[in-house]
Protein backbone atom coordinates (compact mmCIF):
# COMPACT_ATOMS: atom_id res chain seq x y z
CA UNK A 1 0.00 0.00 0.00
CA UNK A 2 1.53 3.71 -0.92
CA UNK A 3 1.28 6.37 1.58
CA UNK A 4 -2.04 8.08 -0.14
CA UNK A 5 -3.68 4.99 -0.57
CA UNK A 6 -5.43 5.60 -3.48
CA UNK A 7 -5.21 2.68 -5.58
CA UNK A 8 -8.32 1.26 -7.06
CA UNK A 9 -10.43 4.23 -5.29
CA UNK A 10 -12.68 5.57 -7.97
CA UNK A 11 -12.12 9.23 -8.18
CA UNK A 12 -14.77 11.19 -11.25
CA UNK A 13 -12.64 14.43 -12.68
CA UNK A 14 -14.38 17.56 -13.83
CA UNK A 15 -13.03 19.95 -16.21
CA UNK A 16 -10.59 19.24 -18.41
CA UNK A 17 -10.36 20.96 -21.34
CA UNK A 18 -6.33 20.28 -22.51
CA UNK A 19 -2.95 19.01 -21.24
CA UNK A 20 -2.35 21.95 -19.49
CA UNK A 21 -5.56 21.88 -17.56
CA UNK A 22 -5.63 21.77 -13.78
CA UNK A 23 -8.33 18.92 -14.33
CA UNK A 24 -5.97 17.10 -16.39
CA UNK A 25 -2.70 17.42 -14.33
CA UNK A 26 -5.07 15.87 -11.52
CA UNK A 27 -6.37 12.89 -13.32
CA UNK A 28 -2.63 11.86 -14.31
CA UNK A 29 -0.94 12.39 -10.58
CA UNK A 30 -3.98 10.05 -9.53
CA UNK A 31 -3.51 7.56 -12.31
CA UNK A 32 -0.29 7.51 -11.34
CA UNK A 33 -1.05 6.93 -7.28
CA UNK A 34 -3.18 3.82 -9.16
CA UNK A 35 -6.56 5.17 -9.29
CA UNK A 36 -9.26 4.23 -11.01
CA UNK A 37 -10.03 8.26 -12.73
CA UNK A 38 -13.13 8.90 -14.55
CA UNK A 39 -13.65 12.10 -16.38
CA UNK A 40 -16.58 14.12 -17.43
CA UNK A 41 -16.06 16.65 -19.71
CA UNK A 42 -18.16 19.40 -21.24
CA UNK A 43 -19.41 18.32 -24.65
CA UNK A 44 -18.75 15.78 -27.32
CA UNK A 45 -16.15 17.79 -29.56
CA UNK A 46 -13.74 18.08 -26.01
CA UNK A 47 -14.67 14.54 -25.19
CA UNK A 48 -12.86 13.68 -28.39
CA UNK A 49 -9.97 15.93 -27.74
CA UNK A 50 -9.63 14.66 -23.92
CA UNK A 51 -9.59 10.95 -25.16
CA UNK A 52 -6.55 11.46 -26.29
CA UNK A 53 -4.76 12.56 -23.73
CA UNK A 54 -6.05 9.69 -21.31
CA UNK A 55 -5.71 6.65 -22.59
CA UNK A 56 -8.33 4.24 -22.08
CA UNK A 57 -9.87 5.55 -18.50
CA UNK A 58 -13.61 6.76 -19.00
CA UNK A 59 -15.36 9.67 -20.31
CA UNK A 60 -18.78 10.95 -19.88
CA UNK A 61 -20.20 14.60 -21.23
CA UNK A 62 -22.19 16.58 -18.98
CA UNK A 63 -22.43 20.26 -19.72
CA UNK A 64 -23.75 21.12 -15.91
CA UNK A 65 -25.52 24.45 -17.33
CA UNK A 66 -27.66 22.46 -18.66
CA UNK A 67 -30.88 20.93 -17.49
CA UNK A 68 -31.29 17.32 -16.66
CA UNK A 69 -27.11 16.88 -17.94
CA UNK A 70 -26.22 15.95 -14.35
CA UNK A 71 -29.01 13.79 -13.46
CA UNK A 72 -28.37 12.03 -16.54
CA UNK A 73 -24.55 11.66 -15.96
CA UNK A 74 -24.77 9.87 -12.49
CA UNK A 75 -26.95 7.44 -13.79
CA UNK A 76 -24.50 6.72 -16.35
CA UNK A 77 -21.72 6.30 -14.00
CA UNK A 78 -23.65 4.24 -11.47
CA UNK A 79 -24.23 1.63 -14.02
CA UNK A 80 -20.63 1.41 -14.91
CA UNK A 81 -19.22 1.90 -10.87
CA UNK A 82 -20.72 1.26 -7.61
CA UNK A 83 -19.23 3.77 -5.62
CA UNK A 84 -17.18 7.29 -5.84
CA UNK A 85 -14.39 7.84 -3.82
CA UNK A 86 -14.12 11.26 -4.78
CA UNK A 87 -14.92 13.96 -7.27
CA UNK A 88 -12.73 16.58 -8.52
CA UNK A 89 -14.83 19.94 -9.62
CA UNK A 90 -12.39 21.95 -11.14
CA UNK A 91 -15.22 23.90 -13.36
CA UNK A 92 -15.34 28.02 -14.07
CA UNK A 93 -16.59 30.09 -16.60
CA UNK A 94 -16.78 33.90 -17.27
CA UNK A 95 -17.34 35.69 -20.44
CA UNK A 96 -14.62 37.85 -21.20
CA UNK A 97 -15.69 38.15 -24.99
CA UNK A 98 -16.11 41.86 -24.47
CA UNK A 99 -12.32 42.36 -23.05
CA UNK A 100 -13.58 42.66 -19.62
CA UNK A 101 -14.91 46.09 -18.18
CA UNK A 102 -15.28 47.84 -15.47
CA UNK A 103 -16.72 45.74 -12.64
CA UNK A 104 -20.18 48.09 -11.93
CA UNK A 105 -20.44 47.22 -15.93
CA UNK A 106 -21.10 43.19 -15.40
CA UNK A 107 -23.96 42.37 -16.65
CA UNK A 108 -26.74 40.38 -14.83
CA UNK A 109 -26.39 37.97 -17.56
CA UNK A 110 -22.64 37.38 -17.44
CA UNK A 111 -22.75 37.58 -13.45
CA UNK A 112 -25.39 34.55 -12.86
CA UNK A 113 -23.46 32.12 -15.24
CA UNK A 114 -20.58 32.77 -13.73
CA UNK A 115 -22.13 31.66 -10.31
CA UNK A 116 -23.89 29.13 -11.96
CA UNK A 117 -21.24 27.50 -13.77
CA UNK A 118 -18.33 28.12 -11.53
CA UNK A 119 -20.15 27.61 -7.91
CA UNK A 120 -24.04 25.88 -8.19
CA UNK A 121 -22.60 23.26 -10.63
CA UNK A 122 -20.83 21.77 -7.55
CA UNK A 123 -23.66 22.00 -5.16
CA UNK A 124 -25.99 20.17 -7.90
CA UNK A 125 -23.48 17.40 -8.46
CA UNK A 126 -22.71 17.00 -4.91
CA UNK A 127 -26.65 16.59 -4.62
CA UNK A 128 -26.64 14.08 -7.40
CA UNK A 129 -24.20 11.94 -6.21
CA UNK A 130 -24.73 12.03 -2.63
CA UNK A 131 -26.28 8.22 -2.63
CA UNK A 132 -23.36 7.32 -4.94
CA UNK A 133 -20.57 8.73 -2.70
CA UNK A 134 -18.45 6.25 0.22
CA UNK A 135 -19.03 7.56 3.30
CA UNK A 136 -15.69 8.56 3.67
CA UNK A 137 -15.41 10.21 0.11
CA UNK A 138 -13.52 13.53 -0.64
CA UNK A 139 -14.53 16.39 -3.20
CA UNK A 140 -11.98 18.72 -4.02
CA UNK A 141 -13.05 21.97 -6.36
CA UNK A 142 -10.23 24.23 -7.44
CA UNK A 143 -10.50 28.05 -6.27
CA UNK A 144 -8.37 30.86 -6.37
CA UNK A 145 -5.21 31.91 -3.44
CA UNK A 146 -7.60 35.44 -2.17
CA UNK A 147 -10.95 36.92 -3.51
CA UNK A 148 -10.47 39.89 -1.43
CA UNK A 149 -7.81 41.46 -4.09
CA UNK A 150 -9.89 43.28 -6.20
CA UNK A 151 -7.77 42.40 -9.95
CA UNK A 152 -9.59 44.53 -12.69
CA UNK A 153 -8.99 41.79 -15.59
CA UNK A 154 -9.99 39.23 -13.69
CA UNK A 155 -13.63 41.16 -12.41
CA UNK A 156 -16.50 39.68 -11.82
CA UNK A 157 -14.77 35.62 -11.24
CA UNK A 158 -13.92 36.58 -7.76
CA UNK A 159 -17.13 36.77 -6.40
CA UNK A 160 -18.22 33.39 -7.78
CA UNK A 161 -14.95 31.69 -6.72
CA UNK A 162 -16.00 33.62 -2.76
CA UNK A 163 -19.51 32.17 -3.51
CA UNK A 164 -17.67 28.79 -4.45
CA UNK A 165 -15.60 29.07 -1.57
CA UNK A 166 -18.22 29.67 1.03
CA UNK A 167 -20.27 26.66 -0.43
CA UNK A 168 -18.21 24.11 0.77
CA UNK A 169 -18.81 24.87 4.37
CA UNK A 170 -22.39 24.26 3.85
CA UNK A 171 -21.59 21.43 1.93
CA UNK A 172 -19.24 20.21 4.19
CA UNK A 173 -22.49 20.59 6.98
CA UNK A 174 -25.58 19.28 5.57
CA UNK A 175 -23.74 16.07 4.54
CA UNK A 176 -22.11 15.64 7.76
CA UNK A 177 -25.89 14.76 8.90
CA UNK A 178 -25.18 11.39 6.64
CA UNK A 179 -21.70 11.03 5.87
CA UNK A 180 -18.33 11.50 6.49
CA UNK A 181 -17.83 13.06 3.01
CA UNK A 182 -15.53 16.29 3.13
CA UNK A 183 -15.62 19.05 1.04
CA UNK A 184 -12.55 21.12 0.71
CA UNK A 185 -10.48 23.66 -1.76
CA UNK A 186 -7.27 24.26 -3.38
CA UNK A 187 -6.98 28.15 -3.41
CA UNK A 188 -4.38 28.51 -6.26
CA UNK A 189 -1.94 31.85 -7.17
CA UNK A 190 -2.18 32.40 -10.75
CA UNK A 191 -1.48 29.75 -13.08
CA UNK A 192 -0.18 29.41 -16.62
CA UNK A 193 -2.97 27.32 -18.40
CA UNK A 194 -4.98 27.67 -21.65
CA UNK A 195 -7.80 29.05 -19.79
CA UNK A 196 -6.31 31.83 -17.89
CA UNK A 197 -4.92 32.52 -21.60
CA UNK A 198 -8.58 34.11 -22.27
CA UNK A 199 -8.40 36.86 -19.21
CA UNK A 200 -7.57 40.25 -20.44
CA UNK A 201 -3.73 41.17 -19.64
CA UNK A 202 -3.45 38.26 -17.53
CA UNK A 203 0.16 37.51 -18.78
CA UNK A 204 1.62 40.99 -17.28
CA UNK A 205 -0.42 39.97 -13.81
CA UNK A 206 1.05 36.21 -14.24
CA UNK A 207 4.56 37.65 -14.94
CA UNK A 208 3.94 40.46 -11.66
CA UNK A 209 2.67 37.43 -9.37
CA UNK A 210 5.47 35.33 -10.51
CA UNK A 211 8.12 38.82 -8.90
CA UNK A 212 6.25 38.58 -6.16
CA UNK A 213 6.26 34.80 -4.80
CA UNK A 214 9.31 34.07 -2.15
CA UNK A 215 11.15 32.03 -4.23
CA UNK A 216 11.03 34.00 -7.66
CA UNK A 217 9.02 31.41 -9.09
CA UNK A 218 5.69 30.71 -10.13
CA UNK A 219 3.03 28.35 -9.18
CA UNK A 220 3.29 24.99 -11.22
CA UNK A 221 0.16 23.33 -11.92
CA UNK A 222 1.62 20.01 -11.45
CA UNK A 223 1.93 21.61 -7.39
CA UNK A 224 -1.93 22.44 -7.54
CA UNK A 225 -2.43 18.86 -8.44
CA UNK A 226 -1.04 17.20 -5.97
CA UNK A 227 -2.18 18.93 -3.19
CA UNK A 228 -5.35 18.03 -4.49
CA UNK A 229 -4.69 14.59 -4.42
CA UNK A 230 -3.90 14.82 -1.18
CA UNK A 231 -7.03 15.87 -0.15
CA UNK A 232 -8.35 13.61 -2.03
CA UNK A 233 -6.59 10.53 0.13
CA UNK A 234 -8.11 9.86 3.31
CA UNK A 235 -4.23 10.94 4.58
CA UNK A 236 -6.16 14.18 4.63
CA UNK A 237 -8.95 13.06 6.62
CA UNK A 238 -8.86 15.85 9.45
CA UNK A 239 -9.56 18.65 6.70
CA UNK A 240 -12.93 19.49 5.93
CA UNK A 241 -14.53 22.79 4.69
CA UNK A 242 -11.13 24.65 4.23
CA UNK A 243 -9.51 26.63 1.47
CA UNK A 244 -5.57 25.57 1.06
CA UNK A 245 -3.98 28.23 -0.10
CA UNK A 246 -0.92 27.64 -2.81
CA UNK A 247 0.56 30.82 -4.06
CA UNK A 248 4.51 30.69 -2.81
CA UNK A 249 4.28 32.89 -0.40
CA UNK A 250 3.00 35.75 -3.00
CA UNK A 251 0.28 36.53 -0.22
CA UNK A 252 2.81 38.29 2.46
CA UNK A 253 5.40 39.75 0.15
CA UNK A 254 4.03 42.57 -0.80
CA UNK A 255 7.06 44.74 0.46
CA UNK A 256 9.49 43.03 -0.87
CA UNK A 257 12.82 44.97 -0.91
CA UNK A 258 13.54 45.15 -4.65
CA UNK A 259 9.84 45.75 -5.88
CA UNK A 260 9.74 48.29 -3.73
CA UNK A 261 12.30 50.01 -4.91
CA UNK A 262 11.22 49.46 -8.61
CA UNK A 263 7.91 50.81 -8.19
CA UNK A 264 9.47 54.08 -6.12
CA UNK A 265 11.50 54.66 -8.96
CA UNK A 266 11.39 58.30 -10.75
CA UNK A 267 10.09 58.07 -14.11
CA UNK A 268 12.00 57.71 -16.92
CA UNK A 269 12.00 60.57 -19.87
CA UNK A 270 10.05 57.56 -21.76
CA UNK A 271 7.59 57.01 -19.05
CA UNK A 272 6.49 61.05 -18.21
CA UNK A 273 5.77 61.25 -21.87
Amino acid sequence: MSFLDLENKTILVFGVANKKSVAAHIGKTLAEAGADVLYSVRSQERKKSVAKLIGNAPVYVCDVEKEGEIARLKNEVAKDRKTLHGMVHSIAFANYSGGGGPFHETTKKDFLQSIDITCYSLIQLANAFKDHLDKNASVVTVSISTTRMAAENYGYMAPAKAALDSSLCFLAKSFSAFSNVRFNSVNAGLLKTSASAGIPGYVDSYLYAEEMTLRKKALTTQEVANTAVFLLSQRSSGINAQGIVLDAGMSINYFDKDIVKRAMRPPSQDEKS
